[in-house]
């Protein structure tokens, strides 16, 4: 049922990726010395299994490996180039087999001009030198110390690469059996991955900025410099025509996905239920006619009347729940129109860890723990346990009234991102790792959680707020700073870790 895949698992990245035609595209080859392969018997085939175990190692649903093969002159380096970019990679690791002339990298990277990886690694953890030093035939022996000299080339490589202006990225380590250089491999498919969804995410933005927040006011042109994709702007009354058309089946149905996905307390009323599961209905049907990715939203409309709220002043007021199946289902939702948190969001859940939309409500020096949450739509499959449903009479500092969900985030590992506007005109990612902790929380009917952080909770928020972030961040399950230092080296974006 849709309840269970909403809070079964979090990782949904096939999900994620499925929804875009444009899957990553991984390029791999390796290079050699054609000179040696007369000389050396068994040498080229040796590598080219070599080769073959790398890639079959690298393969994972969601990202099409094009392997090259082994490039070892410099004509079949210009030749594939033009194949890496036909292909349309997003990314190129080199593996570095044996000693080969700069000559048949330069021209590969240099047409591709994608991002590229340098991947030193060596067969086995070393080479038996008793058995090599016996073998008596001096031929034999250069071909044996071939297959293990992968770092030989590398300065040369690396010396090019900078004398070109090529950025580059190493891996150095084993071939097999190195769960340091697998982690590595594995953390730049992955921001590669994550990437390539940014690069094509649609992010709806629904309604108008929260008049005077200042630090949430986002230069929309940069943000799709830098990440790709694209901006939709939405008319809130596309939605509340959307939701006139819901039919009262389709509203009885998400009613029962309320109360199978949510722990519903007993003051929400029917009516109010009924009103938020028409609003939800109708914010999917939004999401897939316009192919939405993420969303960022917020509604002033013009107060409440005598004779009761606005049809936008109705629609606004019920999208809590709604907003927040979409966010579990892969599409964050950020409220208050933070379109540099929903990036945050976006870029986390594309991790599979969540990315749930919050900022500081308070500090607790007895504990020394800060408290995050915030009003409206929560990653409900990060949550430790049940996400309640409570009624809320005021919508402090919002127009309306209505349903809300009270959750906190799984006790554990956490990171803590922000997609920072500087006064340069650049994007910075900001990240912070630290741990949900168990405690007393705000009982309001909002996100609320305890956070303690390896350097305490004053110099967590002293350092965090001295890069001037915006006050919302994005939250997720575990510790991923390295994959986010990755993404930032692949959209050329700094990343600053505070802890």
């Amino acid at each position: 049922m849709q309840a269970d895949l909403i809070t079964d698992s979090l990782d949904h990245s096939d999900t994620v990726a499925s929804m875009s035609p444009y899957g990553l595209k991984v390029g791999l080859f390796g290079i050699g010395l054609e000179a040696y392969w007369a000389q050396f018997d068994g040498l080229q085939a040796r590598l080219e299994g070599y080769l073959s175990t790398l890639e079959g190692a690298m393969h994972r649903p969601g990202v099409d490996i094009v392997n090259l093969g082994l490039v070892d002159t410099p004509e079949k380096a210009m030749l594939a180039g033009h194949q890496f970019r036909k292909a349309d990679v997003d990314i190129i690791f080199l593996y570095v087999t044996t000693y080969a002339l700069s000559s048949t990298v330069l021209p590969v990277v240099r047409r591709a001009n994608v991002p590229v990886i340098v991947l030193n690694l060596a067969p086995e953890p070393a080479i038996n030198y008793q058995w090599f030093n016996q073998l008596g035939d001096r031929t034999r022996m250069t071909g044996e110390w071939l297959a293990y000299c992968s770092a030989c080339p590398v300065p040369e490589i690396a010396s090019v690469f900078k004398r070109s202006n090529i950025p580059f990225y190493q891996v150095t380590g084993m071939l097999q059996n190195d769960p340091t250089a697998w982690s590595e491999i594995d953390e730049w498919i992955e921001a590669a991955r994550v990437a390539n969804i940014m690069a094509h995410n649609r992010l709806g933005v629904l309604g108008n900025y929260y008049g005077g927040m200042l630090d949430i006011y986002s230069n929309l042109t940069l943000h799709c410099a830098t990440f790709g994709g694209h901006i939709e702007m939405i008319e809130v009354d596309q939605l509340t025509a959307l939701r006139e058309t819901v039919a009262d089946e389709d509203v009885r149905q998400r009613v029962e996905l309320f109360t199978e996905t949510f722990d519903v307390q007993p003051d929400c009323t029917p009516a109010e239920l009924q009103r938020a599961a028409r609003t939800s209905v109708a914010l999917d049907r939004l999401v897939a006619e316009l192919d939405l990715g993420s969303m960022a939203y917020y509604y002033k409309g013009t107060g409440n009347r005598n004779d009761g709220p606005t049809a936008n002043e109705n629609t606004m007021s019920s999208v809590i729940l709604g907003n927040s199946l979409l966010t579990a289902h892969g599409i964050p939702v950020a409220g208050e129109y933070e379109v540099k948190n929903a990036q945050a969001m976006k870029i986390m859940d594309s991790f599979g860890v969540g990315g749930s939309f919050t900022e500081y409500y308070a500090m607790d020096f007895t504990d020394d723990v800060v408290l995050m949450g915030h009003d409206g739509p929560g990653h409900i499959a990060i949550a430790e346990g049940k996400t309640k449903v409570r009624p809320l009479q005021v919508y402090h500092g919002k127009v309306g009234s209505g349903l809300s969900v009270e959750m906190s985030v799984k006790q554990g590992p956490v990171t803590l991102l922000s997609v920072v506007e500087t006064v340069a005109g650049t994007i910075q990612l900001l990240v912070a790792q630290g741990e949900s902790v168990p405690g007393p929380i705000l009982e309001i009917g909002n996100t609320n959680s305890r956070y303690r952080f390896p350097i305490g909770a004053r110099q967590f928020v002293t350092d965090w707020n001295s890069h001037g972030p915006a006050h919302h961040c994005a939250v997720g399950i575990g510790h991923c700073a390295n994959k986010l230092k990755k993404l930032g080296d692949l959209l050329g974006v700094a990343v600053i870790q505070v802890c």
